[in-house]
């Protein structure tokens, strides 16, 4: 299938799956490239054709839903973003759950992926925030409507290339070798549950001291779903608490509760 016959497709499909183009635009050809594959295996030849698959079979719809769910992840991507949580966010964030008399910083990654995001997390707590807060445990709940790359996840093991940059001193420590790949070890695993959640239908109940929502429902949710996603995360925020999302991203619209952050980063908290 050509790129103007993916493109009008796409177009047409996304709004139907609650997805919106402007999205998709730098990733249409990884996208058309699965949609084309997909089309020989239904036998549809063409766009024209697809369509009609669509329309007689119900089913064709979850399967384009998931051929439309975008993966780029390593660890620590963004790394002005995983900076910032470093020096600022997480040992605030710690510091709000201290105050609060609690045992445990409850943290959210929503779209996680294959785990690099919430484990990420683990390793920069533990190397560099934990020891300021003896006693405060970390918990972070993890989803993703993707049950291919949350099986990765559990595996926690990881080609090189993907933990690149995390520093060599924390990679040692956190990372064993295990043949071609890196393992993250059993201690960088702990506290973190994995959960096939579709962010467009439910979340996680919450409350969370800090919630990272990064490059999923603000990049490729259509207006109507960013919305509802953007109120739902902020009423699963303790007062206080921090949303972070992509570092290109933005909210739908002002939210009455979340207040900006000074600084380049889209970081957010709700008013106390």
């Amino acid at each position: 299938m050509r790129d103007p016959e993916c493109v009008e497709l796409l177009r047409w499909a996304l709004p139907r799956l609650g997805l919106r183009w402007e999205g998709f635009r730098r990733v249409r050809r990884r996208v058309c490239r699965r949609i084309g594959q997909r089309m020989i295996e239904a036998g549809a030849g063409t766009a024209a054709a697809y369509r009609a698959l669509l329309a007689s079979d119900p089913g064709e719809w979850r399967a384009l839903d998931g051929l439309c769910r975008v993966t780029i992840s390593r660890f620590f991507r963004d790394r002005t973003v995983w900076s910032r949580l470093r020096d600022e966010v997480l040992p605030d964030a710690a510091r709000l759950a201290v105050r609060r008399g609690e045992r445990a910083l409850r943290c959210w990654s929503a779209g996680c992926a294959s785990g690099e995001e919430p484990y990420g997390l683990v390793i920069v707590y533990h190397l560099a925030v934990a020891p300021r807060f003896p006693g405060l445990g970390l918990g972070v709940v993890a989803t993703d409507a993707d049950e291919v790359v949350l099986e990765r996840a559990r595996r926690a093991c990881y080609h090189p290339g993907t933990v690149r940059e995390v520093p060599p001193e924390w990679r040692e420590l956190a990372f064993e070798r295990r043949g071609p790949e890196l393992s993250l070890r059993a201690a960088f695993r702990e506290g973190v549950e994995l959960r096939r959640e579709d962010l467009r239908e439910v979340m996680p109940d919450g409350p969370f001291h800090l919630v990272l929502c990064r490059n999923v429902a603000f990049t490729y949710f259509d207006l109507d779903r960013q919305r509802a996603v953007l109120a739902g995360v902020a009423a699963r925020l303790v007062p206080g608490g921090f949303l972070l999302v992509g570092a290109h991203e933005s909210l739908p619209e002002p939210a009455a509760d979340l207040e900006r952050l000074t600084g380049t980063l889209p970081v957010f908290r709700r008013a106390p």
